[in-house]
């Protein structure tokens, strides 16, 4: 079965990355000229629009947003939050190595998130035109869902959105050193040697004294995507970006989950992440501390009892 693989990824900034959001954005739309498109651009091309194709045939990637036939309570809500603010899919620092499943602490940003969407020459226009309003739009949905400053900026931007495709590699490297000066060995490898089955991610830095407050992000959607299935990335590393690092096969209607269900944010991601944002929750607190609190704000969220 074709699954949908979105990673999220947490590395500490070294102090000579710290200054990031300080470095002006790049705009996509001044990179330069296209090259002519690889035979393994056009394989993976061709490669994701069957992949699509067979997941739409299946009545998977919904963008209805979850239903009757989805109904959630505020116990599942509050497990669900749980799984997926405080556990890793993968260990820290470590690139694609799996996590050792222990329950973290509360991680989300501190300072405003400024936001923009950096295009690889090899993109064309008409992608760029219709993106950039894509995740403008989502990102306003966003500020409104969890009360935080999330804002698209052209400068001091710390939340990198590349759309880059197979013959972007170079000037993708080249955009990560210089938005993370330093950046190390494996961080590098995990944006020069992204294997098919990885469709998109994003990484997270923080702060280098506090691993959960969140400074710098980049997330890469491959440009070789058709329409719906680059959407679908923009919804979730965007999201995933903001705190919410796991996935749970329990959580439905949920974006946040392998199965591919729903292909956009849902009514049950709005309630996760206006709960990770909720101030009654602080950064770096840790499960047992939050759990009670949780329960009151999934309660709030469903109008519900648990």
């Amino acid at each position: 079965m074709t699954r949908l693989k979105t990673t999220f990824l947490l590395i500490a900034l070294t102090a000579l990355a710290a200054c990031d959001d300080l470095l002006p954005s790049r705009p996509g739309q001044t990179t330069p000229k296209p090259p002519t498109t690889s035979a393994a651009s056009e394989q993976l091309r061709v490669y994701y629009a069957h992949t699509e194709t067979d997941l739409l045939t299946r009545g998977l990637l919904r963008t209805d947003g979850g239903g009757p036939d989805t109904p959630f309570t505020a116990d599942m809500l509050a497990r669900n939050f749980e799984q997926i603010a405080f556990f890793d899919e993968y260990a820290r620092g470590q690139g694609l190595e799996r996590s050792s499943g222990e329950a973290g602490t509360l991680r989300r940003w501190s300072r405003p998130v400024r936001l923009a969407v950096e295009f690889g020459p090899s993109v064309p226009q008409a992608i760029r035109s219709e993106d950039t309003a894509i995740v403008s739009d989502f990102t306003a949905r966003l500020a409104t869902i969890t009360g935080h400053p999330i804002s698209m900026a052209n400068r001091r931007t710390n939340f990198h959105v590349m759309v880059m495709g197979e013959d972007d590699r170079d000037y993708l490297l080249d955009r990560v050193n210089t938005i993370i000066p330093g950046a190390s060995t494996s961080t590098l490898s995990l944006f020069r040697n992204l294997p098919r089955s990885i469709h998109c991610l994003v990484v997270a830095f923080s702060r280098p004294d506090d691993d959960n407050d969140y400074r710098t992000a980049i997330a890469l959607v491959r440009a070789e995507h058709p329409d719906l299935l680059r959407k679908s990335c923009y919804h979730e590393e965007i999201s995933q970006g903001l705190g919410l690092a796991n996935d749970s096969p329990e959580a439905r209607p949920s974006i946040f989950n392998d199965d591919d269900e729903f292909a956009l944010l849902t009514t049950h991601d709005e309630a996760l992440l206006r709960i990770l944002y909720d101030p009654r929750l602080s950064i770096g607190m840790p499960l047992e501390q939050a759990r009670p609190i949780i329960r009151i704000l999934a309660r709030e969220q469903t109008g519900q009892n648990l």
